[in-house]
């Protein structure tokens, strides 16, 4: 049986919808804090129980019968996600899971400015040491997010943020359907595998490429990090937020988001999407809203 946890999330949920195009219902099951909230999947013929990674018995139960468990990593930022996920790992060795898979982080490491990248490695470490099979899916810097950090610039014109690096910003999507595919395959995985779009780009390229698709020139303007901490909070982010998303601009300038791998291509058998795509769902949304 696969077991999935965070299955009503946006991520492993997107997983769980892909895998029951892939393999029978009756060999899925998910694991979830509340089961109201899987019913649509328990109409489908999978098995829902709850989990969660703050209930070591809960999780077990969940897990019964697992051959592989795919383990969301934690979001939740004021927990500890390492001893969240180590958690989740012995519940999943005590079910018997041949494999443990993970949703990680392109960049993992734990001397990254940017402290989930530590949380992931810990968490790698984690699954190296239980003895057993395991893979973790190094997801590249969700594409999504880049509404968060490009601010309005529709409306004013220019991309405001600190000095940045190239980033492989993924589609969410792309990386969910990619894990199905390597549940429900033959093929296994071992150890740290990184699915990427194909390009990685900087704020300066996504510039030029808002500039193209909108017809007139969208700047990039670079402010410094202690300025950009203080229009954030000024704009009402609370300050450790501020300061929790400069670091990904802080590992982004160490290169640690640049490197891009063909194995998501390969795995779905067509190219990501890409900034571009993004960037024009947002242009075409805005030109409709603007009517």
């Amino acid at each position: 049986m696969i077991i999935v946890t965070g299955a009503t999330g946006a991520l492993n949920g997107a997983t769980v919808q892909h895998l029951l195009k892939l393999v029978p219902a009756g060999r899925i099951g998910v694991s979830v804090r509340d089961v109201g909230k899987a019913q649509h999947l328990a109409d489908r013929g999978v098995r829902v129980r709850r989990g969660s990674y703050d209930d070591p018995d809960a999780l077990r139960d969940s897990f019964e019968g697992a051959e592989q468990v795919l383990l969301v990593s934690s979001n939740d930022p004021s927990a500890d996600a390492v001893a969240l996920h180590r958690t989740a790992i012995e519940a999943a060795v005590a079910a018997g899971a041949r494999r443990i898979l993970y949703t990680s982080h392109q960049g993992a490491g734990l001397d990254s400015p940017f402290p989930p990248a530590g949380d992931h490695a810990a968490t790698e470490a984690l699954l190296a040491d239980t003895g057993i099979a395991w893979t973790s899916l190094r997801n590249g810097f969700y594409a999504h997010s880049l509404d968060w950090f490009l601010g309005p610039w529709q409306q004013t014109g220019t991309i405001t943020a600190p000095a940045d690096g190239p980033v492989s910003w993924t589609d969410r999507a792309d990386a969910a359907e990619a894990a199905a595919l390597i549940l429900a395959a033959d093929r296994s995985f071992d150890g740290p595998i990184t699915l990427t779009a194909p390009d990685a780009v900087t704020f300066d390229d996504i510039a030029q490429i808002a500039s193209t698709l909108t017809g007139r020139t969208i700047e990039r303007v670079v402010v410094d990090d202690e300025q950009w901490i203080a229009d954030q909070v000024a704009a009402g982010s609370p300050q450790a937020t501020a300061r929790m998303l400069l670091t990904l601009f802080q590992a982004a300038r160490q290169g640690r988001f640049a490197g891009v791998d063909p194995l998501l291509t390969e795995l779905l058998g067509r190219t990501p999407r890409s900034v571009t795509d993004l960037l024009t769902d947002r242009t075409t949304r805005q030109s409709h809203s603007s009517h």
